[in-house]
């Protein structure tokens, strides 16, 4: 067996808490890892109070929390696994509480030193370097190799009976880096129409970010092009997509989605929008030199790549990591 097979294998059924205040962003970054370790986890949101919220991530934690109590309470985890800066000071008073009973990871940078947790991951953007810290050109997800196999095995019935080539759109909307102006919404629908026209059947799926007035056109476009567009009924077909895909389409406000999509190996053109995160821009421009990236002007790609997903690789270092933390702790592993 491998040698990360090995660790990860001993990690199997580990208790687990996976802390975030419930960005879907964060939170499927550390279940992406939970589940490939295979780890017995819980998920604990927390919501801290203001001023508490305002004072993250060097902050205390709000005190209906502290350990043992509100979002900490019930018996301790033998792994935290982290992400998002409000869920810093509930690591670090964890981690404080418990000492080395509790092997703490932390996914992206949590603006307090490479010191704050056990194990560190950021991705190869970030400018966070130590060594605890590891770094990967995409960030975990749980859109696993497993999973995209069974999507394709078993095929989603309202996916499958559409005629090729089958495009999956993923899209995103406003953030705090940046907003869909009314010039980026008409030049997207204006490029969809384009692909729709062109015999492509578009299977769109939308995010609880999507501006209101773009979602509506969007659905309107595939009632009329045909596709599939995703209202939020019936079971979330977004794994189905990326397995059926013959191209991807996404947005570039969420590197999240795009290191999903280049997982696949299907040929993946990005949306650019102008205001881009600067630290995005760096993540795109490797995976387009990688040849998993291009830009999307409303006609199909159709070169495939290597599936480029780093979640093994990650799960991996922190399975050693922990290891290497139960020994230094005097456990046997």
């Amino acid at each position: 067996m491998p040698a990360g097979m090995a660790a990860r294998e001993a990690l199997r059924g580990a208790r687990a808490w996976i802390v975030t205040d419930g960005k879907a962003g964060d939170e499927n970054q550390c279940l992406g890892l939970a589940e490939t370790l295979g780890l017995n986890f819980e998920t604990r949101r927390v919501a801290p109070r203001a001023p508490f919220f305002w004072l993250a991530p060097w902050g205390p934690v709000d005190p209906r929390d502290r350990p043992g109590r509100g979002a900490l309470a019930g018996h301790p985890p033998e792994i935290l696994i982290a992400s998002g800066r409000r869920a810093v000071p509930y690591l670090r008073a964890l981690r404080r509480a418990l000492g080395r009973s509790v092997f703490t990871a932390f996914l992206k940078d949590p603006r307090t030193g490479a010191a704050t947790a056990d194990f560190i991951w950021v991705p190869d953007y970030d400018d966070l370097r130590g060594d605890n810290v590891l770094t990967t050109p995409t960030p975990p997800h749980r859109v696993s190799a497993a999973r995209l196999a069974a999507a394709r095995a078993a095929p989603d019935p309202r996916l499958a009976a559409l005629a090729g080539p089958r495009v999956a759109v993923l899209i995103g909307g406003d953030s705090r880096h940046l907003r869909f102006r009314r010039a980026d919404m008409d030049r997207l629908l204006a490029d969809l129409t384009a692909l729709a026209g062109g015999g492509a059947s578009l299977m769109l799926t939308v995010s609880r970010r999507t501006p209101p007035s773009l979602r509506a056109a969007l659905r309107n476009l595939v009632e009329r092009r045909g596709g599939f567009f995703w209202d939020g009924s019936g079971e979330n077909p977004y794994v189905a997509m990326l397995a059926l895909a013959e191209a991807i389409v996404v947005t570039a406000d969420s590197a999240n989605m795009v290191g999903e999509a280049v997982s696949t190996g299907a040929p993946v053109m990005l949306f650019e929008l102008p205001n881009t995160y600067i630290r995005h821009r760096r993540f795109f421009a490797g995976l387009a030199a990688a040849g998993a990236l291009t830009p999307f002007a409303g006609r199909l790609e159709v070169a495939r790549h290597e599936p480029i997903d780093a979640t093994p690789a990650i799960a991996d270092a922190l399975a050693h990591a922990y290891l290497r933390h139960r020994a230094t702790r005097g456990d046997r592993p």
